[in-house]
């Protein structure tokens, strides 16, 4: 008798609490109308373009035909996957897509971080302003036109080997050369979208209160050091946030970027799961396989999300859930 007392007690209890979280919720909405009102357009293009397309994924495990539709298309469970397996280039591609994704993190992630460091010690606003226009504007520019002035300026008679045969060095064909096809998409990546990665991070450091550096100032702190004991550890829960957002596509490198740099003598280590299935996927119309490789990569950046979550959480108590 008393415990089912104590459970009526308990089941009340929750109810209450579910009304006041419901009724905060409300206020909250009332309260801030116009925030949300900005935010339905975001939400909008998330269902549409994020959640719905989720249904899709079911021809992974279909061999799907269009006239058919995904309802009707017959059922083959993980041929696709295991197809994937047993391609004879499957472990090239995946290597190649690893280092990339690498290369990128360990590269190209830290960059934006040490350049809106760096920005915001600049301390005249107009030098500032004219800084970050110039860093910005190579992210307006599409790969295809990236990729053009970097074979220009790599083709035979281009300007790296014009300079490098003022020192007598033959020249080269660069882009033709597999050797030298990651060193050149870590360097477009950074030249294109370092400035433009520096936005988040240039917010945040605004953010923080300058009654901080003033202290630092009167205990006698130099720049270094505000940079350090300050501005670097109030920035740190933002990169962090960042960083395991960029894991999260760890394994989608951006095929406009690969496949425009991309010629036939560099396939063995710049031909990237993307690519590939482009080539099989959409050229040859396999659109089941296509979309396994797509699940087959969503789900390594989950583990990895998921992974370096826990971890974050564990050393520095913050994470994205």
């Amino acid at each position: 008798m008393q415990n089912t007392i104590s459970a009526q007690s308990r089941g009340g209890l929750d109810t209450r609490a579910r009304q006041r979280t419901g009724s905060r919720i409300w206020s909250n909405m009332l309260r801030y109308w116009p925030l949300y009102i900005m935010a339905i357009p975001g939400v909008i293009f998330l269902v549409i373009f994020k959640y719905i397309p989720l249904a899709g994924s079911v021809i992974a495990f279909q061999d799907y035909n269009v006239f058919q539709g995904f309802l009707h298309s017959p059922w083959v469970g993980f041929k696709h996957f295991q197809a994937l397996i047993d391609y004879a280039g499957f472990r090239r591609v995946f290597v190649n897509t690893f280092v990339l994704g690498v290369l990128k993190t360990v590269f190209v992630f830290p960059v934006p971080v040490l350049l809106a460091l760096m920005i915001n010690e600049v301390r005249k606003a107009l030098l500032k302003k004219g800084i970050q226009t110039a860093l910005y504007i190579p992210h307006f520019l599409s790969w295809v036109i990236v990729a053009g002035i970097t074979f220009d300026l790599f083709a035979i008679g281009g300007l790296y080997n014009v300079v490098m045969g003022w020192f007598g060095h033959a020249p080269v064909l660069i882009m033709q050369d597999s050797d030298y096809f990651r060193p050149i998409y870590v360097l477009t990546g950074l030249w294109k979208d370092a400035g433009w990665g520096t936005v988040v991070y240039m917010a945040a450091i605004s953010s923080i209160d300058p009654q901080l550096y003033e202290s630092a100032m009167m205990d006698g702190a130099s720049r270094f050091k505000q940079i350090r004991h300050i501005t670097f550890p109030l920035l740190l829960p933002t990169v962090v946030i960042l960083f395991l957002l960029e894991i999260g596509n760890f394994m989608e490198l951006g095929f406009e970027h690969v496949y425009n740099l991309l010629t036939p003598m560099t396939y063995d280590k710049g031909d990237i799961l993307d690519t590939y299935v482009f080539r099989t996927g959409i050229q040859q119309a396999q659109y089941s396989f296509a979309t396994a490789v797509g699940l087959f990569q969503a789900v390594i950046g989950f583990v990895l999300v998921y992974t370096f979550n826990r971890v974050s959480k564990k050393v520095s108590d913050g994470g994205l859930w």
